[in-house]
């Protein structure tokens, strides 16, 4: 199954965003195949809770201003996980002692080209 080129565009603004924000060790797990609810997870890390709030804000205003409408976004208030569902790819921002404490990348990836750090 291949990911339709909306999605594909939505990973890389959301990957774009991810990066002038300064998120640490983004990783991007390909789900096509795998899930049917969507085709990318994207996997981020923020310092602080501050940092992962800026993080996910900045990532949702731009989703908005490119017009992705449902857009559903969970964990704000607390900042310790956020996470944001745009339909294809779905985003979650931790701080990195949450991160590592939940490890979702270990229940996703099967192999080692399966995600891929950026």
């Amino acid at each position: 199954m291949k990911a339709q080129p909306d999605a594909d565009k939505t990973l890389n603004l959301i990957l774009s965003r991810l990066e002038d924000m300064k998120a640490e060790e983004t990783v991007t797990i390909d789900l096509r195949g795998k899930s049917a609810f969507s085709d990318y997870m994207v996997v981020t890390t923020g310092r602080a809770n501050r940092h992962v709030g800026a993080i996910a804000e900045n990532v949702l205003k731009s989703l908005k201003e490119n017009g992705i409408k449902n857009i559903h976004i969970e964990g704000l208030p607390n900042c310790d996980w956020v996470l944001i569902d745009s339909g294809d790819v779905i985003v979650h921002v931790f701080r990195p002692e949450v991160r590592e404490f939940y490890n979702l990348e270990r229940l996703w990836i099967q192999g080692p080209t399966a995600a891929k750090a950026v």
